[in-house]
């Protein structure tokens, strides 16, 4: 078990907090890591949702954030993606978890980055920023949404090359995919772009939006349209609020559970 975790008592689940077991921890760069835990079997989710996670904190209350789920819906276990920051509560004693050790997990997990906030469309555009990618993770292998839509793109935006985790995955559409294989090797975009090192894409979303870049490769026409197209936003607040204001401008309506739009943020935070 790590040290900042064998130093704390076992951890008791309460009404709302289940207590799982840590299965594997990936670490991308010294900014990035990526873990799986245990599933409860009464967990459920629907794919772009997130959950509160979490250790013990001081006085033995959980300390806790809230992560979205990366992970598909019908997988075995739960995996989240996480930056790691060294003074952080939380983050800088979850970055050294191990195997074995356990976190608290919440049992209601909630979110807008899901097909129920959005009107029938097209094409799908899921932009993210760092750890903004994570429920996009879980979106883009839910086999309903290739059903919903022609195409899904993902466009995800980091500082560095190794900052973009999941990268061999993406760039293979999901290969060896057990449900979505087929139909993310047809309708499955990836996007990756870099701002502060050298690489094939380079430069924020906002700027690939106004050379045309983000549209290479994609079917369909070099520009966003309300009618056809659908957005998910998570990341930066300087990446959301940049972009909303452009697809407010353009006419989109953004969309909630109680009131399916044009494109939807999770503003329940940010990386």
């Amino acid at each position: 078990m790590s040290n900042s975790l064998a130093e704390t008592r076992t951890l008791e689940p309460t009404k709302a907090l289940s207590v799982e077991e840590v299965l594997s921890v990936r670490h991308w760069n010294e900014h990035l890591f990526s873990f799986k835990i245990t599933r409860p079997d009464s967990f459920r989710f629907r794919s772009g949702e997130f959950v509160m996670i979490g250790l013990q904190g001081e006085n033995d209350r959980p300390l806790l954030r809230a992560y979205s789920i990366a992970s598909p819906a019908y997988a075995e276990e739960l995996e989240f993606l996480s930056i790691k920051v060294q003074d952080g509560p939380l983050t800088s004693r979850l970055q050294k978890i191990q195997p074995g050790d356990h976190i608290y997990l919440g049992k209601k997990p909630t979110g807008t980055l899901v097909a129920d906030a959005m009107l029938p469309g097209k094409r799908l555009f899921l932009l993210s920023t760092g750890t903004g990618l994570a429920p996009f993770l879980s979106v883009i292998r839910d086999p309903d949404m290739y059903d919903l839509f022609d195409q899904i793109v993902v466009v995800h935006g980091v500082r560095r090359v190794s900052d973009l985790a999941f990268r061999e995955e993406l760039e293979g559409r999901l290969e060896g995919d057990p449900l979505v294989e087929d139909q993310a090797k047809e309708q499955l975009r990836y996007v990756p772009t870099v701002t502060r090192e050298d690489f094939h894409t380079q430069g924020r979303i906002g700027a690939l939006i106004d050379s045309g870049d983000l549209f290479n490769g994609i079917d369909g026409e070099r520009g966003f349209n309300p009618e056809t197209d659908r957005i998910m936003m998570c990341g930066s607040m300087a990446m959301i609020k940049d972009l909303e204001k452009r697809f407010e401008e353009l006419g989109f309506i953004e969309g909630s559970n109680a009131s399916p739009g044009q494109y939807v943020i999770e503003r329940a935070f940010v990386d």
